[in-house]
């Protein structure tokens, strides 16, 4: 009796844990993801994205379909407006988004019409160690100079044009930022043509993207910007180190601490539980994928993957920080005019 008993309630239990797998893969089961890029083609989010879109789906129930949709526009608030606001809340969208939408919601909410704490967050691909260099005629050939020398940098997206100002109004460098050119391409014409002296762009995508650079000298790596620092850049210093005093270093936490959200893909809110688990779980299986791992290594990036229940904890930390600190982080970062 006790057998029959286990045996019986073991083909419940079996039965009620099929279920939602074959209602996942019906409903998956010739539908097409759209995978939301808040950037144009052609810099580091547009590739992670790409890369993980064209891997995620195989790990999904019912193997559907992934498209890219390079979705520019204001630092990627564009993109965040429509996850928020206008994606289906049906787990058939996903995005990868400017690594400081938190931190801007916060600090000019007026920009952004949605809380990015409750966006559903999938996974995060690599943290994002992002550096300042400067080409090598520059008259800051290191970051110490411009507390004298003015350097001036092209700032194509929100995090860039934040820290700039953080760095020239909290940190006394003598910062100017040049915003206005398209992408990295055309930032990168500028500093070669002396239109600007400096760019800042996440380690990885730099050494991918210029190793000539860096292998015949034609620019100098000024400073670290994200909280924590890359193995590979122990000489150069991380940007908290110039700060005076614990409130300043709260400060610089707190506008750096983005880099630890880095190179996340993130879904609508409102979705149904059970999806989100299906695109989290496809998420971490896609990070041992050996086609994905291989793209990656081609791509000479980073990967530091962070799952979605720990990226969800992290990007509500966020928002976690002294009134205090907020309000004098955004005058510093000049959104309070």
């Amino acid at each position: 009796m006790l057998k029959s008993g286990a045996l019986a309630l073991a083909a419940v239990l079996a039965c009620a844990a099929a279920a939602p797998a074959a209602q996942a893969q019906e409903f998956y089961k010739g539908r097409t993801l759209t995978f939301v890029i808040g950037f144009g083609p052609g810099n580091g989010y547009d590739t992670y994205s790409r890369s993980a879109a064209r891997s995620i789906g195989k790990y999904l129930p019912g193997k559907p379909n992934v498209v890219v949709q390079n979705m520019p526009g204001a630092g990627s608030i564009t993109a965040v407006n429509h996850l928020a606001n206008i994606a289906p809340r049906d787990g058939t969208v996903l995005g990868m988004v400017d690594q400081a939408a938190s931190l801007t919601q916060m600090l000019d909410p007026k920009s952004i019409k949605a809380d990015v704490t409750k966006f559903n967050w999938i996974g995060r691909m690599t943290d994002n160690a992002a550096v300042i260099f400067a080409w090598h005629t520059a008259p800051v050939q290191k970051i110490e100079d411009a507390f004298d020398k003015e350097l001036i940098i092209a700032t194509a997206g929100q995090n860039s044009r934040m820290l700039s100002a953080m760095m020239r109004n909290l940190l006394g460098f003598r910062m100017r930022a040049l915003s206005g050119y398209a992408g990295p391409q055309e930032s990168n014409l500028a500093m070669e043509r002396g239109e600007v002296h400096a760019l800042t762009q996440p380690w990885s995508v730099l050494k991918f993207e210029k190793p000539e650079w860096l292998r015949d000298g034609k620019i100098n790596i000024l400073v670290q910007v994200g909280v924590d620092g890359h193995p590979e850049l122990d000489a150069v210093p991380l940007l908290s180190k110039f700060a005076r005093n614990d409130e300043e270093r709260q400060i610089v936490d707190f506008l750096a601490g983005n880099s630890r959200i880095g190179r996340a893909v993130t879904s609508p809110p409102g979705q149904p539980a059970e999806r989100v688990a299906d695109l989290r779980s496809a998420f971490m299986q896609m990070m041992r994928d050996e086609d994905f791992l291989a793209d990656i290594r081609r791509a000479n990036l980073d990967l530091n993957p962070m799952s979605g229940e720990d990226l969800q904890a992290l990007v509500q930390r966020t928002a976690d920080v002294s009134p205090v600190i907020v309000e004098k982080a955004k005058k510093v970062a000049e959104f309070d005019r």
